[in-house]
């Protein structure tokens, strides 16, 4: 894969991100056009490796010029796809699958186009958990602030280089750019465990989640998927070390999983339930059953990555054969 000029990256990584995948094996990231490297700890080793990533970051970066709520979902479905390619290994025909996805949708587009040459500045970085945490009480679009958030400061802590001014910048203005979404009180029986604490805090997300396949059949399960998405972004800020921005937004994510637990509106649109289907996001065929823009707007990439994540953390057997159970609702 060619690179643009002036974004190398960084082969470096904070360990202490990523201190709860040490047992994870090196191996190969994305084969096929992504071949020739190994990866540690979510981190590729080889520039070509992390190229989801940047691609993911310069649209966070750009979404804000363009249609932020979209796009925005878009850039941070970049950085969650090589993440779940990385944390749960896919074999070679999926991960290149999976690029080819990105290639035929987006990886072209304006959206991911370079930014100019600057010098990086990580300690920056610090600036979009600064404004996650100014509006984090409110619920916000569903905990898109915290989910984009999250990914695009992981991400700069794997691509030190990527860490310009420009970028910042401009994720930092996607998150100002939610705005308000169902804003209510939280019920005061919703409480869940401290994010910090990743076993029990994820079997809570993981919980809610489920019962709200359950509620939402016949009404579509984005509620379903964001409690993983929101839930996990959290989870993974204080695993991260960022307990403090993960915990600005715990009154946010108790507005949602109030909203949630009330199921669907009377005047909810019916949306057909997915086949059932033994198929998961992990199988290489699943992927190749997947039409070329059948991608949406890359939920299809940011729910398992959650999922698979969460279901790490939790480590609870019987919670994962409840959820195996009925997976193929949400994907």
């Amino acid at each position: 894969m060619p690179n643009n000029k002036g974004q190398i990256m960084d082969n470096s990584i904070d360990r202490r991100i990523f201190a709860k995948r040490t047992s994870a094996a090196v191996g190969a990231l994305l084969a096929g056009p992504l071949a020739g490297g190994g990866r540690l700890f979510g981190q590729a080793s080889g520039e070509s490796d992390n190229r989801l990533v940047l691609l993911g970051l310069n649209a966070l970066a750009r979404a804000h010029e363009l249609n932020y709520f979209t796009d925005g979902h878009r850039g941070a479905s970049f950085i969650a796809a090589h993440l779940m390619c990385v944390d749960n290994e896919l074999d070679a025909q999926a991960t290149s699958r999976i690029e080819e996805l990105f290639n035929i949708n987006w990886a072209s587009s304006a959206l991911c186009k370079p930014f100019p040459d600057e010098k990086p500045d990580p300690d920056a970085v610090a600036r979009i958990g600064e404004e996650l945490t100014e509006r984090g009480e409110v619920l916000l679009q569903v905990g898109h602030n915290a989910i984009f958030a999250m990914l695009a400061i992981k991400a700069f802590r794997m691509i030190p280089s990527a860490a310009t001014p420009q970028r910042i910048d401009g994720v930092c203005k996607l998150i100002r750019s939610f705005t308000p979404w169902r804003d209510v009180m939280p019920d005061a029986d919703v409480d869940p465990p401290p994010f910090a604490d990743s076993a029990a805090a994820s079997k809570f997300i993981l919980r809610e989640a489920s019962d709200a396949v359950d509620r939402f059949v016949g009404f579509g399960q984005g509620f379903a998927g964001h409690m993983l998405t929101f839930g996990q972004s959290l989870v993974e800020l204080a695993a991260m070390g960022d307990e403090a921005w993960a915990d600005s937004c715990r009154t946010a994510f108790r507005k949602y999983v109030t909203v949630t637990r009330r199921g669907p509106e009377p005047n909810a649109r019916r949306i057909a339930d997915h086949k059932p289907s033994k198929l998961r996001p992990t199988d290489a065929v699943y992927w190749k059953q997947r039409g070329d823009r059948a991608v949406g707007i890359g939920h299809v990439f940011k729910y398992p990555y959650s999922y698979y994540d969460l279901l790490e953390r939790a480590a609870d057997p019987a919670l994962k054969g409840d959820w195996d159970a009925k997976a193929y609702h949400v994907f």
